[in-house]
């Protein structure tokens, strides 16, 4: 370790949690010190999410000191609060790899620990997964022992999580689910939930005997049990903590204090001994708790690049290019200024669309509905079908979970919800679980759906402009995580001909469809095949819902070779395209065509060059495609 590393001596005689079962409690109070401060320290070097895992430092060294895992199945909803259970867990001397090519996960990984037993990225699956450990167990499959589920207060909004909750108060299993409450998600959290949670803590000072007052009094410590006693006098008619969950079939224990260890330590020890059925622990906590940079920003630290640890500055490379997500907010706006019908939903994820500023020009027209997708997506078609003009922006992986809603609800009712599709095509650190690989594939096979994908952000404000027009049938455009290309910008989008591409460059030969933001490396490509002899054509389709099928057309005719070029699974836009030219009988002359799409992998967390070199779609290696399908050699090309 370098000299600029904390010193942690208790930590260091940590590597598995097994080794902390030797350490009294106040070590353990040590060890969570010296643990937030390695937390820190690495972030610091690799970036990623902070302030979820410095909220449970206490939380975390808690349950690897009561519990017996990995025998007993500890399970992070979303996963991203887990760098200090990795560095518990083995994995202390790989987590300045966090997020990078070849490194850890910045999520829980089955494949990379056994102290992993659930994959997660996503929000709300933690009690679904834990309940199914727990009905495994108990059907005597394998080593298993008890089931632990931590979920926030946000992702708790989630229905799949109710629904979790409900399956378990009927099954009646032993589980335990930890309620990690920092009032706060991502964003401010919404809806009765949280307002729920408010009022359980709203009293301070009664706090521990209302948490007594109600529900599994037998299960606490002694000094618990004596409060809950006085307690049940002193708040008759008063709104008890743990009504909602006790309904659900649950034994409620708090709320409690999460960066105390002398209140988990025992609550946890006696909840382990006693419990017999499904037990849900209402912990308090504060995101970024001990690190004041963290705890003075506006998402608590939730996603950092590099970082000073003195001064919390993070190290972001300048750009001259705004970012494609600030680019469609702000076109969204000045539509939004000029039609009042225009109305903005996103699910839990206001800053990461955008839609934050969105938010601050037309409050009472921006719809925040948390971590809801499927209800973000039938909100957003009742709000269609009542005569407003939706705009539900959502990323394209977190619109997977809403996708029957796309289906039934938007769809077959022909109802203009227009989804705003961010973080498309490959995303860098957050890997497979947040790559926008498959929702042109999954939109463009619906009837009557118009799907764009911007090719840079110039075409992404006349998207914009495009998707506010059409009011007639459902329609979706695409744009990834970053900055544009520096593409000169007009002062206002104008809507554009639907099914209609474009052509940028003329040639022979070869002809390059591009559909989305390969198209600059795509143009590199071309440069290069200039400088051997060959001038391929560039189209870009901006379309894949309708085709442009009289372009596609004129390329056909007038070269011997197509190659169409997307950042998405095999099934998009490629394969459209396919479909079009074996029904036009365009294969029976001889054409050369290949899609370019990505690879039937899950691809792990790089640079976005680095997975795109993976994915076999950078410049080079579409110049590439470009001599194999030609069938000219790197040699004869050079004397072309």
């Amino acid at each position: 370790m370098s000299s600029d590393r904390p010193q942690t001596p208790v930590l260091d005689r940590v590597r598995v949690p097994a080794d902390m079962k030797a350490l009294s409690d106040g070590e353990l109070n040590q060890l969570a010190d010296e643990l937030r401060a390695e937390t820190i320290s690495a972030v610091s070097e690799t970036g990623g999410h902070l302030g979820a895992g410095l909220g449970v430092v206490e939380l975390t060294v808690a349950l690897h000191a009561v519990f017996d895992t990995p025998r007993d199945k500890l399970i992070w909803d979303v996963g991203h609060q887990c760098y200090p259970h990795k560095i518990l867990t083995g994995r202390r001397d790989r987590i300045r790899t966090l997020r990078q090519k070849d490194g850890l996960s910045g999520f829980t990984k089955r494949s990379e620990s056994p102290y992993d037993p659930f994959g997660a990225a996503h929000s709300s699956t933690s009690i679904s997964a834990a309940l199914g450990f727990a009905t495994a167990r108990d059907l005597g499959a394998g080593d298993v022992g008890d089931a632990i589920a931590v979920i926030g207060d946000g992702a708790m909004s989630a229905g799949m999580a109710f629904e979790a909750m409900n399956n378990a108060g009927h099954l009646k299993k032993r589980l335990f689910v930890i309620l990690n409450d920092n009032e706060m998600s991502i964003a401010p959290p919404v809806g009765a939930l949280s307002s729920y949670l408010s009022r359980l803590y709203a009293g301070a000072p009664f706090q521990e005997l209302k948490a007594a007052a109600k529900g599994a009094v037998s299960l606490l410590p002694e000094p618990f049990q004596q409060g809950a006693r006085r307690a049940k006098e002193m708040l008759k008619g008063m709104t008890v903590g743990g009504t909602l969950f006790e309904e659900l079939g649950f034994s409620y224990v708090g709320p409690i204090d999460g960066h105390d260890l002398d209140q988990l330590l025992p609550v946890l020890r006696t909840v382990r001994a006693r419990a017999t059925g499904p037990m849900l622990i209402h912990v308090i906590t504060r995101k970024g708790k001990g690190y004041a940079p963290a705890e003075g920003a506006a998402d608590k630290g939730h996603a950092t690049a590099r970082f000073d640890v003195v001064t919390g500055k993070q190290q972001k490379a300048p750009s001259n290019a705004p970012s494609y997500t600030k680019v469609f907010a702000q076109s969204l706006v000045r539509e939004a200024e000029e039609d009042d019908k225009i109305v903005a939903v996103t699910a839990a994820m206001p800053d990461g669309t955008g839609l934050n500023l969105f938010a601050e020009r037309f409050p009472k027209r921006c719809f925040d509905v948390g971590i809801a997708e499927q209800h973000a997506v039938t909100f957003s078609a009742g709000l269609a079908a009542g005569g407003m003009k939706p705009f539900c922006a959502i990323y394209s992986t977190f619109l997977q979970r809403g996708y029957d809603q796309v289906v039934h609800d938007v769809a077959i009712q022909r109802l203009p919800v227009r989804f705003a599709i961010d973080r498309a095509g490959l995303v860098g650190a957050d890997g497979a679980t947040h790559a926008g690989a498959f929702d042109v594939a999954f939109l463009a096979n619906l009837p009557r759906m118009v799907v764009m994908a911007a090719a840079d952000e110039a075409e992404l404000v006349h998207m914009v402009a495009t998707a506010a027009a059409i009011d007639d049938c459902p329609s979706a455009f695409r744009y990834p995580r970053g900055e544009g290309v520096g593409v000169e910008m007009p002062e206002r989008g104008v809507p554009l001909e639907i099914g209609k591409g474009r052509i940028l460059r003329e040639g022979s030969r070869v002809a390059l469809l591009s559909f989305g933001t390969r198209l600059a490396e795509v143009q590199k490509a071309a440069e290069a095949l200039a400088a051997r002899g060959i001038s391929p054509t560039i189209a870009d389709a901006r379309f894949a819902k309708p085709l442009d099928e009289e372009l596609i057309r004129r390329l056909v005719a007038e070269h011997e070779a197509l190659i169409t070029i997307e950042e998405g699974a095999v099934g998009g836009f490629g394969s459209h395209v396919a479909q079009f030219l074996a029904e036009s009988g365009v294969f029976d002359h001889g054409l050369k065509f290949r899609s370019m799409v990505l690879p039937d992998i899950f691809i792990d967390q790089a640079s976005p060059a680095e997975m795109y070199a993976v994915a076999g779609m950078s410049a080079a290696q579409i110049e590439a495609k470009v001599l194999e399908v030609l069938g000219v050699t790197a040699i004869a090309s050079r004397r072309a």
